[in-house]
């Protein structure tokens, strides 16, 4: 009879087990950060926000979004406070010098570069930290003006087969602030959308660029792990185009591995 209950109980358990859902893959998670130390961006919550709506609607991460860098560090902080080991990836809309001290740098360097953990870059994410030249390496160039200020700029498509850009025409208009860069090389980037000059006036005050190259979203290995920059974004209605947040859900899936594809190797230009 023990037998008997023992075998019931088994196959009860059994069917329990198999009526439950598949457990999905454990979600990612992305700490956004938005401290700015210089220029005021007004669209830097719609890039957090951005970043947060996309993890939530696709169900891929939760973003802890903070105005601060406490919790980019490997020291153990107070009771339910998080560090970078909790995290996949960082996401910077940022300006100026942010208040890291030479711990958090470091280790900042190694979450991508030895943990193979990936790093995004929003518009002014590359005018940010200029006395660490570490930083400008990572992200593959530092802010150079914009000389045009904010107008219609065509923007060409340069590789149709990288996840974050494969969705764009050949090439598209953006109303947003251009920027030219500085400390910026193709031996290190593969510049997946650049400015297209035919038209735009290049001896205008500021330019400073001679190759007449103006890259806007690149890419990058950089040891073990994936920085995606974008330079788009002044404009709050450039964070509402479906175009650029689908742009954005790649990029983040790309530089957390979620998605097969997406070379990062380093070209000239085209």
């Amino acid at each position: 009879m023990r037998a008997i209950c023992l075998s019931l109980i088994s196959v009860l358990l059994a069917g329990f087990a198999a009526a439950q859902p598949p457990q999905g893959p454990k979600r990612k998670k992305i700490l956004a950060i938005g401290q700015t130390k210089g220029f005021q961006h007004d669209s830097t919550s719609d890039g957090l926000a951005t970043i947060w709506k996309l993890g939530k609607e696709t169900g891929l991460w939760d973003t802890y979004i903070r105005t601060d860098t406490q919790l980019i560090t490997k020291k153990k902080l107070g009771a339910n406070a998080k560090n970078l080991d909790y995290f996949d990836a960082i996401f910077f809309y940022t300006s100026g010098e942010l208040d890291l001290d030479d711990e958090q740098k470091q280790s900042l360097l190694e979450f991508v570069r030895t943990e193979g953990k990936g790093f995004m870059a929003a518009h002014s994410g590359v005018d940010t930290l200029y006395t660490w030249p570490e930083y400008g390496e990572l992200v593959g160039g530092y802010f150079d003006l914009h000389p045009w200020n904010q107008f219609k700029a065509k923007i060409v498509n340069e590789d149709a087969k990288h996840p974050a850009t494969a969705h764009f025409p050949p090439d598209f208009f953006l109303f947003d602030e251009i920027y030219q860069l500085k400390n910026y090389s193709r031996d290190r980037v593969r510049v997946l959308m650049r400015l297209d000059v035919e038209g735009v006036d290049l001896a205008k005050k500021g330019v400073n660029r001679t190759d007449k190259d103006f890259a806007v979203s690149w890419v990058r290995n950089y040891g073990k792990g994936r920085v995606f920059v974008s330079t788009l974004g002044h404009r709050t209605e450039v964070w509402e185009m479906p175009q650029v947040q689908k742009m954005w859900l790649e990029a983040a899936k790309w530089v957390m591995g979620l998605t097969a594809g997406g070379d990062a190797t380093p070209r000239p230009a085209p």
